[in-house]
């Protein structure tokens, strides 16, 4: 098997090139594609990975040439510059490393707070241009000082951190901040409206969504105490800039220190030429150390997944580590089986998923295994469903998803994965494990036991247990030219219910089908492959 291949199309450091070569990948490293998207576009269908910072913009494009990758990695945190849904629906794995540049972002927050407090750009300018203002630059002190943080993940707390090493007193407004945690790193948790009332400084550390989109708008600058000084490194566009100039220049707020810009690269802005108001040209993360961590972060992260399947700070699949890895993938073969067999003997429209874990499975990075069973049962409506994409495809078409997890076991299996598919004609169920071997097993269909192996053609017949069955189903077959590899039956009592699996060594066409439906024990017969 060919080494995985990796594009590096910005600027990485040599180290982190090195990483790709130490761990077997080969790498090509051309920074030049970054700003050209029709040679990128050109080059790109030869690479597994490709390695980006904030220049190269992977548009749906880029994507469609892209037959054969598999991960974007983004050397920083923001992918602004990626078109996650359309990586999501090629099955790309897109990465970021959240937590490379956490301590210079939350570092030039602080320093950002001190030039604001004492007003240290303009007084440099003043002093610089021979005028000795002293009197002029009066500033405040942070001692004693209420922050309130907006978003106290992981920057945010890393900023508290450093604030009340400074004796502020600290307030967060988060909704996903817990009580505890909010305890253990020694802040307040408030309500959004208590901390614009409360704080001397507002420090924001939220991502840009739909949600946080003008969290400081007009109306919430007005709930702000008189006088309060605001600090933006996380997202342009936290803030109502025309409102916020407004309050600068009524003087409601005192101050601001914005490191990011609805527009970027900002040339013009309604903050611009303000005489309270500092401004950097987005250095959050702009420290030899982060850009060094993301680099080296990036590059571990995605030869990790090439050639382990390890999955780290997935933008858009759930996180698999290199231990778990080797322990999931027989499982998800699984999940992905069982799921596909069940959607190959669904004609009507799907309502709901439902993937029960029983025993030790229910203990494993579930969230990965039900990926790979959603993608199994939209398979056959869905030929270019992925992994990647399913989740979100199921939700876009109504589809619920619901996962159980019974960690005792109580059957003759140390692992038992369960699906069953709610249709609008019936449910449809199956049952499975993995035995020592790591090969999937199809252990129960509709609560009738079986145990058969998955074959790349396989057929599926319901029939009364009845004499002369099987006789005369062995016979069509034969007289058609259809080998019978495995063949395995089941029934719910005797002269009851039954189902037979079997493994053939070839597609079956559908006049043989036909001939098998005709043969009187049969109550329904389906071609299935895997």
């Amino acid at each position: 098997m060919p080494a995985p291949k990796v594009l590096i199309s910005d600027a990485l450091s040599e180290a982190a090139i090195q990483i790709f070569r130490d761990r077997g990948i080969d790498v090509d490293f051309r920074p030049e594609l970054g700003k050209d998207k029709e040679a990128l576009a050109a080059v790109i269908g030869d690479y597994d990975g490709l390695a980006i910072r904030s220049a190269t913009k992977v548009t749906p494009k880029i994507l469609d040439q892209a037959a054969r990758l598999r991960v974007v990695g983004r050397a920083g945190i923001g992918v602004d510059n990626v078109d996650v849904p359309a990586a999501t629906a090629k099955g790309v794995i897109v990465m970021n490393t959240p937590f490379g540049n956490s301590i210079t972002t939350a570092e030039h927050a602080i320093a950002m707070m001190f030039a604001l407090a004492r007003q240290i750009p303009q007084a440099d300018a003043s002093t610089q241009a021979g005028r000795w203002e002293k009197n002029r630059f009066m500033g405040v002190e942070l001692t004693a000082k209420t922050l309130g943080v907006i978003g106290c993940g992981n920057i945010g707390a890393i900023v508290a951190d450093r604030a009340i090493g400074l004796k502020l007193k600290v307030i967060a407004y988060d909704p996903f901040l817990s009580p505890e945690r909010a305890r253990e790193i020694g802040v307040e948790k408030v309500e959004l409206d208590g901390l614009l009332a409360r704080a001397d400084i507002i420090t924001l550390h939220v991502p840009m969504t739909d949600k946080t989109r003008n969290i400081l708008s007009a109306e919430a600058l007005a709930r702000t105490k008189p006088g309060v000084r605001i600090v933006n490194c996380a997202r342009g566009g936290l803030v109502d800039e025309a409102a916020l100039r407004a309050a600068l220049d009524s003087g409601h707020v005192a101050g601001a220190a914005f490191d990011v810009f609805v527009e970027e690269p900002a040339k013009e802005n309604p903050l611009f030429g303000h005489p309270n108001v500092i401004c950097t040209p987005h250095l959050g993360a702009a420290t030899n150390e982060a850009q060094e961590n993301v680099a080296l972060q990036v590059a571990e992260q995605m030869a990790d997944y090439l050639l382990s399947g390890a999955i780290t700070n997935a933008i858009n699949f759930p996180s698999i580590s290199a231990e778990e890895a080797p322990r999931l993938r027989p499982y998800v073969s699984l999940a992905d089986k069982l799921g596909s067999f069940l959607g190959q003997l669904t004609d009507a429209p799907i309502k709901g998923i439902r993937i029960t874990y029983e025993g030790a499975v229910a203990g494993m990075n579930t969230r990965a295994l039900t990926s790979a069973a959603v993608t199994g049962v939209l398979r056959p409506f869905l030929a270019d469903i992925n992994m990647v994409s399913a989740p979100a495809i199921a939700r876009e078409r109504g589809i619920v998803i619901d996962e159980v997890k019974r960690e005792g076991g109580d059957g003759d299996y140390e692992s038992v994965v369960r699906i069953t598919v709610d249709a609008e004609d019936m449910p449809r169920d199956a049952a499975g494990t993995v035995f020592h071997d790591g090969k999937p097993r199809i252990i129960e269909i509709r609560s009738i036991d079986i145990d058969a192996a998955f074959a790349p053609h396989m057929l599926y017949v319901r029939n009364h247990d009845k004499p002369g069955f099987i006789g005369r189903f062995g016979s069509l077959l034969g007289e058609a030219g259809v080998n019978i590899a495995t063949f395995t039956l089941g029934r719910e009592t005797e002269g009851g219910n039954a189902i037979a699996f079997v493994a053939v060594d070839g597609p079956v066409g559908p006049d043989v089908l036909e001939k098998i439906a005709e043969i009187p024990q049969v109550k329904r017969v389906r071609a299935v492959s895997f």
